[in-house]
């Protein structure tokens, strides 16, 4: 008699578990990956993870684990961060890089190893500077006259001259200074520090965009996604005129207490349904047999979407008196105002725009990017045609608000808690782009950057390109490496701020990044 259970063994000598996870490669393992997402396997260990999110967030509204909750930082750092985008890429040898060498050599062609040219552009000759750099502050930092106002604080600026990308397209250069990858799809900056920090106000968006009158960026929404995370991490579009968003204001005959009560149906309908989602039910099924008498088969799709509508319906309803408040700049003194060039109309829009991040700053906004030019070649810095007159409109248009943001930074206490980061998606050429014509081509090997504000070394200028200016020879700072220093600078490490997503521990250095210790202070 047997005194134990003996299986009866396969054909291929294997138990039914092994043979389903080794047959055709493990391709039949696929179906234990999905049963075991469905159940949070891989979810419970990671931090924020798409389905985590979904799972937890039931009651939205009501939850605790809201995914913009305040979340502490890996070590002190800064609150806040305003990325200056300057669209279209501005020139190294024409704003925080003097080449003296270019002096020497200009008019004449170009004979050594770099790639110059993009798309088959004509290539000229090379071409000094038409703006004098000199020396600005204690440090001595050189600065071209296009910043007369951003110069003023040269003491507290770190440039950052050894830039380097992996694109010379506008819209790929965006989306990697943006996300970190050339390729759509991944979070970006402003969406990793609002998944790693949370947000300090509940009322406002953690992370708000400000685009150009001209138009944004190439790639549009792409540049400011969440990505493959919850889309409650996405940027928030703001317009600089008028009402912030469109269609904010409550309908005329509505009253608040009707408003509210027609919210809070609403969200209890959501919110109905996001537990139905969870639990694989269908609306239109019930636990009950169908007529053929199956019932509906469960449906896993991501609800990160429908978790975010519900959160955006409560947070658009809060903002329709925050919102409107931070936009009006009227509470500001005439002096304020007259400070950041609202009154000029060279400078206003950006002006308007630097004055609300301001606002948005004392109210716990967590990032805020405002882009300087919109469209494409001269109505941004992408000085193909004329680099002399694209350059003196753009930097015109932004250096005196950039200047007035920083002189109110310091005298309102928030300096210390904020970090600025100045630059484009790439730089341009040493050389004219044809004979006897002013425009740069684009530069991908060696640009400048800057960065001022909480935890930075100022006063300084970092790296080095070669003699003219076209590519990263001393300390090479890839885009990785500024993402790197930017999460260190806001209290993240970027090694340890990931999100799981298909089967990866994603972090937006990818692979690479190194911290530029000599910015930090």
């Amino acid at each position: 008699m047997l005194d134990r259970f003996t299986p009866n063994v396969t054909p291929c000598g294997r138990t039914r578990r092994e043979f389903l996870w080794e047959v055709g490669g493990g391709f039949a393992g696929l179906g234990l990956i999905d049963l075991l997402s469905r159940d949070g396997f891989f979810a419970k260990d990671a931090r924020g993870s798409g389905l985590a999110y979904a799972n937890e967030v039931t009651n939205a509204a009501d939850s605790a684990i809201h995914p913009l909750a305040p979340k502490a930082p890996h070590f002190g750092g800064a609150k806040h961060c305003v990325f200056l985008f300057m669209n279209g890429g501005p020139s190294q040898v024409d704003t925080f890089d003097p080449k003296p060498t270019l002096e020497r050599f200009h008019g004449t062609a170009y004979s050594g190893k770099a790639k110059v040219g993009s798309n088959g552009r004509p290539i000229g000759y090379l071409m000094k500077s038409p703006f004098p750099f000199r020396p600005h502050g204690e440090s001595g930092l050189p600065i071209s006259s296009l910043f007369p106002h951003t110069a003023k604080h040269a003491d507290d600026i770190c440039v950052i001259r050894s830039m380097h990308a992996d694109t010379a397209a506008h819209a790929s250069g965006c989306l990697q200074m943006n996300t970190g990858s050339v390729l759509i799809g991944k979070p970006s900056l402003g969406a990793w520090l609002s998944y790693g920090l949370g947000t300090e106000n509940a009322n406002l968006p953690s992370f708000v965009v400000m685009t150009d009158p001209r138009g944004g960026p190439i790639g549009s929404a792409s540049n400011w996604t969440g990505g493959f995370m919850p889309a409650a991490y996405q940027g928030t579009l703001f317009r600089s005129q008028g009402s912030p968003l469109l269609d904010l204001a409550t309908p005329a005959g509505v009253s608040d207490r009707t408003q509210r009560r027609s919210l809070d149906l609403l969200g209890e309908l959501n919110r109905e349904h996001l537990a139905r989602r969870r639990l694989g039910l269908r609306p239109d099924l019930t636990a009950s047999a169908s007529k053929d008498g199956r019932v509906g088969n469960p449906t896993y799709g991501n609800d990160s979407e429908l978790v975010a509508r519900i959160l955006s319906y409560e947070l658009a309803y809060q903002m329709q008196t925050t919102a409107a408040d931070v936009v009006d700049l009227s509470q500001e003194t005439q002096q304020t105002q007259e400070m950041y060039g609202l009154n000029n109309p060279r400078t206003a829009d950006f002006a308007r725009k630097c004055l609300i991040t301001r606002r948005l700053i004392e109210r716990g906004v967590r990032f805020i990017q405002l882009y300087s030019g919109g469209g494409h070649i001269e109505d941004t810095w992408d000085g193909h045609n004329d680099c002399i007159t694209n350059h003196t409109v753009h930097a015109g248009e932004t250096d005196q608000p950039v200047g007035a943001l920083m002189t109110d930074l310091k005298q309102r206490g928030l300096w210390d808690e904020t970090l600025l980061v100045w630059g484009g998606e790439f730089g341009r050429t040493p050389t004219s782009e044809g004979v006897n014509k002013p425009g740069r081509d684009h530069d991908w090997h060696g640009f400048s950057m800057w960065l001022a504000g909480a935890g930075t070394r100022g006063g300084q200028a970092i790296g080095a390109t070669d003699e003219l200016g076209f590519a990263a020879v001393d300390e090479p700072c890839h885009v990785s490496d500024l993402h790197a220093t930017i999460l260190h600078l806001m209290g993240l490490d970027h090694e340890r701020l990931t999100f799981f997503y298909k089967g990866l521990e994603e972090r937006i250095t990818g692979t690479r990044g190194n911290v530029v210790k000599k910015a930090i202070a």
